[in-house]
């Protein structure tokens, strides 16, 4: 009899002959700048903790007294018996931090986009993407009845020719809805937003933008691309973020008007279905938020690192892209020899990752690194040495 399950070595041993499988290393201890990977003391250079929030004393404080007040566990999905106090006073708190009439916590991003976007259009209406949209926003659409078109990376005027076909459509559309990503993950540019929310006003269209990478790194005090623009919430109409990032937590988000969060907390099936986030969990966000609002030191020394490292590393030669953000890919081309980079970096003591395809196209591998606020200018000039000591050995500079 035929093995039902045989595909699943044979498609991972695929992936391994191509060098495109990951090999997941350990984390043992706190992420901070020097850590500890697969029993190495290394620096980290591909953490998403921005500010280096995930090990600050307030945060910790904070998670530390839920637990004690509120218990390990809230019991329940919100729309039941788990919508906690912690809960709605994180979502005030968000509200206040993004200028926005009201915020929606989900359990994470994805369950954000992959909830939000198919009940924000669905059938009659169209979905108009940028073509590097986040794998969530691409599930999120693939999960919607709506008809989907994909515009030219942050290209305004190809998004332009899109809408003014979708307006010539018969039958019209009921309703237009584009979506992009605020930064880029693995590119490190911005999403031209400000241009976007013009076009799509002309056309009727609704924007939803991702701010994942944008949060406590963009905007005033970290408030967002949204705030980085100074655009009115009549022009971006939904702000989804993330807490895994520069809040140094988890848990994903939508700010926008009251109407939006009234219909999100109704419609999104992976906000109704899920339980609700740990007391600890909420209460390190609300702190996270806190420490935003008060220190805005910590996006002041993550960009000084920023862009310090950058400097330094096209002064060596390296090809870091198109990168606007503390994300500097180091672009290598080739998966194996990306693979060969981060290893031997790792070897020097530094822990930042090679993303291959299908991550990135075929033939655009690279190192991506993200900046950390904690890291020191020693810590800096340490990992720029690594990366030029490895980049002459394997010939990429």
């Amino acid at each position: 009899m035929r093995d039902p399950t045989s595909f699943l070595k044979a498609e991972y041993d695929d992936l391994v002959r191509q060098e495109l499988d990951w090999r997941l290393k350990v984390l043992g201890g706190p992420s901070t700048p020097w850590c500890v990977v697969d029993g190495k003391k290394v620096l980290m250079f591909c953490s998403n903790n921005y500010l280096g929030l995930s090990n600050h004393p307030k945060l910790k404080a904070a998670a530390i007294e839920a637990v004690e007040t509120h218990g390990a566990g809230s019991g329940s999905v919100r729309p039941i018996a788990g919508n906690m106090d912690l809960h709605v006073e994180l979502e005030r708190r968000l509200a206040s931090f993004k200028e926005a009439e009201a915020s929606l916590v989900y359990q994470t991003g994805f369950a954000a986009n992959a909830g939000l976007i198919p009940q924000l259009a669905g059938k009659g209406d169209l979905i108009i993407s940028d073509e590097l949209n986040h794998g969530s926003i691409i599930d999120g659409v693939r999960l919607s009845a709506a008809e989907r078109k994909v515009y030219k990376h942050a290209d305004t005027e190809d998004l332009a020719k899109v809408l003014a076909e979708a307006e010539s459509a018969s039958p019209p559309f009921r309703r237009i809805l584009v979506i992009t990503d605020g930064v880029f993950s693995m590119d490190g540019d911005m999403a031209p937003l400000d241009k976007i929310a013009d076009v799509a006003h002309e056309h009727g269209a609704m924007v939803y933008v991702d701010d994942a990478h944008g949060e406590g790194v963009l905007g005033p005090g970290g408030r967002g691309i949204v705030s980085h623009f100074k655009l009115p919430r009549d022009r971006v109409h939904v702000e989804m973020g993330t807490f895994s990032k520069a809040f140094g937590v988890v848990g994903g988000h939508v700010s926008g008007s009251r109407d939006l969060i009234n219909f999100a907390y109704n419609k999104s099936r992976t906000w109704l279905l899920s339980g609700s986030h740990p007391p600890a969990v909420v209460a390190a966000c609300t702190a996270a938020v806190d420490v935003l609002e008060h220190e805005p030191q910590h996006v002041e020394r993550l960009w000084d690192n920023t862009r310090y490292f950058k400097k330094a590393m096209r002064d060596i030669g390296f090809d870091i892209g198109k990168s606007e953000t503390p994300i500097t890919p180091v672009m290598v081309g080739e998966s194996g020899k990306a693979k060969r980079l981060s290893s031997r970096i790792f070897e020097l003591g530094i822990f930042a990752l090679p993303i291959v395809y299908p991550m990135v196209a075929q033939g655009k591998a690279r190192i991506r690194t993200i900046m950390n606020a904690a890291l020191t200018r020693d810590d800096l000039d340490n990992a720029v040495g690594a990366f030029e000591k490895a980049g002459k050995e394997l010939e990429i500079v």
